[in-house]
């Protein structure tokens, strides 16, 4: 669907007629524009904008859940296992590692720096997890490790706007935003796109969610799990629920003149969120109330009611999944780990660990992982090179600096092929060997695991067809069960 077709879709009957003056030459050409324009919905303006909609083709992933790892995870010290760098581990690297490359901290000539961790083979599959994913690596079997992404970007905020909206500068709509411009929802009483925060926004900010130039109801909505779950929601002290109803119904009618008059699509938008804001004071207090799942459901994700965290983040994910909403974002920060590798690592690994297994086994165990697709990862990865306070040379707390070249996330359920590792990087981790995909390949894949042709799903803006892989990205078919 592009600018054009949405456009109609949302032009009244008085509308048309007053634009067109063209007669029934006119009406006819926008009868074959748009489907049930003269509709009952479309002339009293209440045609739900966020209806599910049939996809391009059958689709193996009704849903997403998106585990965003702020920051960067070292894929050197979680997925990526290299014996070769403690051959050459404290050495000044390859000339060609730096030769003509550049790089947003290393300066200098920096030597190479083996992981600390040690990796063992898990499951049936034989995947490698470091010792600081012990719970992940119950479920290797269930997952599919990418060791090959590449991205264009080396810097955050860039790489992260870029993975999540094919474009390295603010505008863009994200992929949540595209995935229900593109498919609609399933549930009427709760957004179509979600967003929960463990930590501080990232570097991007909410442009990482926002709807960019397509319509407003397509921007992701922010959930807290804990406090107030969505701010504004409430309403103010002395305001009953018949009082907000009685506003909104006046403020609803007003709006429908205006719709009726001027045919704008935003004004659609706005009917919509109140109804939904309305709807949402008596479905998302009950959604976010985790106490209501069981003790042993609890235990398995290490959530605690009241608390605001990753775990507990995990869990509202399935149940928000469970309630058909279309995408959900979990953004987890403080992952940039230029310096104290060894303690920060660590801890950031056990924040997420049982969260992220526990997910995936639970939807599982409800029978939802099959139509369910769960990504992980950062927006880079990391250099197999140390940086120290002073780029290089010899520190007792180093880290590791941006890596675009080569980096791993991870996929399960939705079509996935499970148990598999796919992919390769050289013997040092640092340029990819076998299989690379780019950041608009592996987006191109989660929409067609969605049903959706990454080649076809364009919105018209500014005189020109826009797309979330821009003009490239290729599925990448060995990842496809």
């Amino acid at each position: 669907m592009n600018l054009w077709e949405e456009h109609w879709l949302n032009v009244t009957r008085r509308t048309f007629l007053k634009r067109s003056g063209l007669g029934l030459g006119a009406i006819a050409l926008g009868s074959l524009l748009t489907e049930g324009l003269f509709g009952a919905d479309a002339a009293t303006g209440k045609r739900n904008p966020l209806a599910a909609r049939p996809s391009h083709f059958p689709p193996r992933a009704k849903r997403v859940i998106y585990l965003h790892m702020v920051g960067a995870p070292s894929q050197l010290d979680l997925f990526d296992h290299k014996p070769a760098l403690l051959k050459y581990d404290g050495k000044p690297c390859p000339d060609e590692f730096i030769k003509g490359k550049r790089f947003a901290f290393l300066r200098g000539h920096p030597n190479i720096a083996a992981s600390k961790y040690t990796f063992q083979q898990h499951g049936r599959s034989g995947a490698e997890i470091s010792e600081l994913l012990p719970n992940l690596a119950k479920v290797a079997d269930d997952i599919a490790i990418v060791k090959s992404l590449q991205t264009d970007e080396f810097n955050h905020a860039p790489a992260q706007l870029f993975l999540h909206t094919g474009f390295g500068r603010l505008g863009r709509p994200s992929l949540g935003s595209w995935v229900t411009y593109g498919l609609g929802s399933e549930n009427q009483d709760l957004p179509a796109y979600v967003v929960m925060l463990s930590g501080p926004l990232a570097g991007a900010g909410t442009s990482l969610w926002s709807s960019g130039f397509l319509p407003s109801l397509h921007q992701g909505v922010q959930f807290r799990s804990s406090g107030e779950p969505v701010l504004f929601l409430n309403n103010p002290e002395g305001t009953s629920p018949s009082d907000r109803r009685r506003v909104l119904d006046t403020v609803q009618q007003l709006n429908q003149a205006q719709l009726a008059e001027v045919g704008d699509p935003e004004i659609s938008t706005r009917i919509s969120q109140y109804e939904m804001a309305f709807r949402m004071q008596t479905s998302v207090p009950e959604l976010m109330d985790i106490s209501r799942e069981s003790p042993a459901t609890l235990a398995l994700y290490g959530a605690t009611p009241g608390k605001s965290s990753f775990a507990n983040n995990c869990l509202l994910a399935r149940r928000l999944v469970e309630r058909g909403v279309r995408m959900v974002q979990l953004y987890d920060a403080d992952w940039d780990h230029h310096a104290d590798l060894a303690n920060r690592l660590p801890r950031k690994c056990k924040d997420v660990d049982q969260g992220m297994a526990a997910l995936v086994l639970d939807l599982k165990q409800r029978g939802l992982l099959d139509d369910t697709l769960v990504v992980w990862g950062g927006e880079f990865g990391r250099t197999p090179m140390s940086q120290t306070d002073s780029g290089s040379g010899t520190a007792t707390k180093p880290g590791r600096d941006h890596h675009k070249d080569a980096f791993t996330m991870w996929m399960a359920g939705g079509g996935v092929k499970s148990g598999i590792t796919f992919g390769q990087t050289d013997e040092l981790g640092y340029n990819i060997a076998d299989k690379p995909v780019h950041v608009h390949d592996l987006n191109a894949t989660v929409l067609h695991l969605l049903g959706l042709d990454h080649e076809r799903l364009t919105y018209r803006y500014q005189g020109r067809d826009f797309r979330l892989t821009d003009v490239h990205g290729k599925v990448v078919k060995g990842l496809l069960a």
